[in-house]
């Protein structure tokens, strides 16, 4: 098995092909063995995957370079894939799981229960700390985990209600684990590392990306019983996360504001289409009493 898992990190290294044709290697070849043996016209004909794609991905399952790093980061950092017995079952269940999640931190918090993604606009309200702390503050007493992105604004209020009441969280970045983005979280990057995980599906030397953020956002999501959105414009790029958690079967959760201030539309627009209207923790505290242990029973 620790030689598959390290077969998996290898391929999702290589150039030229995606993690759903990963997973079909993986039907076709469970060993990830044969892979190595065909040439790229025998890998293209196979896995119907353009030549100059599969020619690509030949060349780095073959290049030294690309193992040399892979074997460093497996002596530096916690690494979990889907073929080990740790990975999380709510991330199983998800489309486009995520094959390989790098770590800092607590890794037995993946198997934390009562976990809520808090998350929201970059650019919040003055409100906005106020309303994070009247909902998230008293859940995180109650023992929640908060899950968020380590963004600007409401990510970072969330990650840091939740540290600041020694409560425990998860951040699911864009980037590899050698890249902090924003800059200006560094040190909370380090504090949820030291109190809590940080998390990340690209390899450690990954930069930010600008399609990593909404591709991250399924993580997030799918790693918890319910999203919480506490500010958001009309066209928030939050709204991502929202339809990924309603077609993983999360609860949606939005919290309300002055009809007044553009960062409030969003979770209006969610309320009117759905969502439950969330102006207390005890909201959702009575929808998890009440259908908790459907998530729980998640396989």
């Amino acid at each position: 098995m620790e030689r598959v898992r390290i077969r998996l990190m290898h391929l999702t290294r290589c150039r030229g092909i995606t993690r759903r044709m990963i997973q079909k290697i993986l039907v076709f070849d469970s060993s990830l063995t044969k892979i190595y043996q065909l040439s790229p016209s025998d890998i293209s004909k196979i896995y119907t995957l353009p030549l100059k794609n599969a020619s690509l991905f030949h060349s780095d399952l073959h290049n030294v370079s690309v193992r040399k790093k892979l074997k460093q980061d497996l002596n530096k950092y916690k690494i979990v894939t889907i073929v080990d017995g740790n990975y999380p079952r709510v991330l199983n269940t998800i489309k486009d799981a995520p094959l390989v999640l790098y770590a800092r931190g607590d890794l037995s918090l993946l198997d934390y229960k009562q976990a809520l993604s808090v998350i929201g606009t970059r650019n919040p309200s003055k409100e906005a700390m106020e309303k994070t702390i009247s909902i998230v503050k008293p859940l995180v007493k109650e023992n929640w985990l908060i899950v968020s992105g380590l963004a600007k604004g409401i990510d970072s209020f969330a990650h840091r209600v939740a540290l600041g009441n020694q409560g425990k969280t998860i951040a699911v970045i864009g980037s590899g684990l050698n890249h902090v983005y924003p800059k200006q979280n560094t040190s909370l990057f380090h504090q949820i590392a030291e109190q809590g995980l940080i998390l990340s599906e690209y390899p450690p030397d990954t930069p930010p990306a600008k399609f990593h953020f909404p591709e991250r956002n399924r993580i997030i999501s799918g790693l918890t019983f319910g999203t919480l959105v506490i500010e958001a414009t009309e066209k928030s790029g939050t709204l991502i996360t929202v339809d990924q958690a309603l077609d993983q079967g999360r609860e949606v959760y939005a919290v309300p504001g002055s009809p007044l201030i553009p960062q409030t539309k969003g979770c209006h627009r969610m309320i009117q289409e759905g969502a439950k209207l969330v102006y207390s923790p005890e909201d959702i505290n009575e929808d998890w009493v009440n259908t908790g242990q459907s998530f729980l029973s998640i396989k």
